[in-house]
């Protein structure tokens, strides 16, 4: 492996702080959005953000994620009704009490309109694998590399003008047949990127303190 310099500009210790501030400050504004204008977004923008996901740092740099653009409205139909299915299944029959008085108050339920509504889905996969040469290699820190990536993502889809949702339908085997996957590939998040929809509203919620989360030692 070949090496060369570090593409470093170092920024003056009296703008650090204005930097990170302004940083913070339009990240939190971040919201999960479950309502979707069908307004159209240009290909390239998701490829974009998308590529922003790439850069993410991943375990040996084995990159070990697949992000799947979906903007067919009958692909999206399908995934709709897969994890309508699924979602029903798990509100009706297997999600925990104490998980279901938590979500009451987000006001969700199994149905997923968003899922046909937003004009692009981006189902993320990890590769639990890789492939080369048709030899099986090992993958190393899986989780956390497309945990990484994902951050990216969801940052890049803000910071563009757009509005996202991480949804995880479990399981989401149906994601792997629907958009015909390979084997070393397993669903990590289903994500419907757009505009939202006009006089949406989010839930009222807060964040915890810098002191809640945190230790300077």
């Amino acid at each position: 492996m070949s090496f060369r310099p570090l593409k470093f500009k170092t920024i003056p210790a009296d703008k650090l702080a204005d930097r990170s501030s302004r940083f913070r400050r339009q990240l939190s504004t971040r919201r999960s959005v479950r309502h979707f204008s069908k307004k159209s977004v240009p290909l390239g923008v998701i490829k974009d953000i998308v590529m922003t996901a790439a850069s993410a740092p991943s375990g040996a740099n084995q990159q070990p994620w697949s992000f799947v653009i979906i903007g067919d409205q009958k692909i999206k139909r399908q995934i709709r009704v897969a994890a309508e299915k699924e979602e029903q299944s798990f509100y009706q029959n297997r999600a925990p009490d104490d998980w279901l008085e938590r979500l009451a108050p987000l006001g969700t339920d199994w149905r997923k309109p968003f899922l046909e509504d937003a004009p692009f889905l981006i189902a993320v996969f990890k590769q639990i694998y890789g492939i080369e040469s048709n030899l099986r290699i090992k993958h190393y820190y899986v989780e956390e590399s497309v945990g990484i990536a994902v951050g990216f993502l969801l940052t890049a889809i803000h910071q563009t003008g757009l509005v996202s949702l991480t949804h995880t339908p479990s399981p989401m085997g149906f994601l792997s047949q629907i958009l015909n996957r390979p084997a070393n590939e397993r669903a990590f998040l289903l994500i419907p990127v757009g505009y939202p929809k006009e006089k949406t509203t989010v839930p009222t919620i807060t964040k915890k303190t810098f002191e809640e989360i945190s230790d300077v030692l």
